[in-house]
């Protein structure tokens, strides 16, 4: 696709707003915060057994689905399990206080810690000055996630705002990128989808004949072994208009 097309579909978290990147630095920060609560662990230690169980957790498509909507609670059930594995293995057991503590704090330090990519509301605003279509479709809780797109002034940029806690699903349900190009007035051969994740921005998409752009801010590139192969990579926002 060598010119702008009819509509964009993004995503929210780490395509518009940078998020949820590198778990494991928020973690040991967190950790490294609660240092006295999680003593004897160190917060490395901490934070490498959570961010190794975190994984695990969200790998599973059914747990991320039924839990994705409920972060607070995931977050607890995560911390308290890697814990709780690590005293297994012979470290020092932590009171359920602990875990709660550490998890609820991990949540409010992403908070914190959220912000808006440098160029995205310059781009959002050239790419609707010139006619493209623009619908954000974000997984999650109405209850996390509007509270963003108030917070970033996004509303007023975009023509359809498609939450999955608002509409019952999200991607990489089929229909949920159907329902965004339906409200637009667009067909997938008209359309881009930009996001940050392979599976639910990239592969998704692309089986259903969209141009998929993978945000890749971090210049991290593609895994070695992925099988997922965008149609484009960016690096920041501003080369859409390229």
């Amino acid at each position: 696709m060598n010119h702008l097309p009819r509509a964009i579909l993004f995503d929210l978290d780490d395509t518009i707003v940078s998020a949820y990147s590198r778990p494991q630095a928020a973690w040991t920060a967190v950790a490294g915060e609660l240092a006295k609560a999680i003593a004897p662990l160190t917060p490395t230690e901490a934070a490498e057994a959570i961010t190794a169980y975190a994984q695990e957790f969200w790998s599973d498509y059914e747990r991320h689905r039924l839990w994705r909507q409920r972060l607070v609670a995931a977050r607890r059930e995560i911390v308290g399990g890697a814990l709780a594995r690590l005293a297994a293995a012979g470290r020092p057991a932590l009171a359920a206080e602990t875990a709660i503590l550490l998890a609820d704090r991990f949540t409010a330090y992403r908070e914190e810690q959220i912000q808006l990519f440098p160029d995205a509301h310059a781009t959002l605003d050239a790419l609707k000055a010139r006619g493209v279509r623009l619908a954000l479709v974000t997984n999650g809780a109405a209850e996390s996630q509007r509270p963003k797109i108030e917070r970033f002034d996004l509303a007023e940029r975009f023509d359809h705002i498609q939450i999955e806690g608002e509409h019952g699903f999200g991607k990489p349900e089929e229909r949920a990128y159907r329902h965004a190009m339906a409200a637009l007035g667009v067909q997938a051969r008209e359309t881009c989808m930009v996001g940050d994740h392979l599976e639910w921005e990239i592969a998704a998409p692309q089986r259903l004949g969209i141009f998929a752009i993978w945000h890749d801010p971090l210049g991290e590139g593609l895994p070695a072994d992925s099988p997922v192969k965008p149609d484009r990579i960016i690096r920041s926002l501003g080369e859409l208009l390229d």
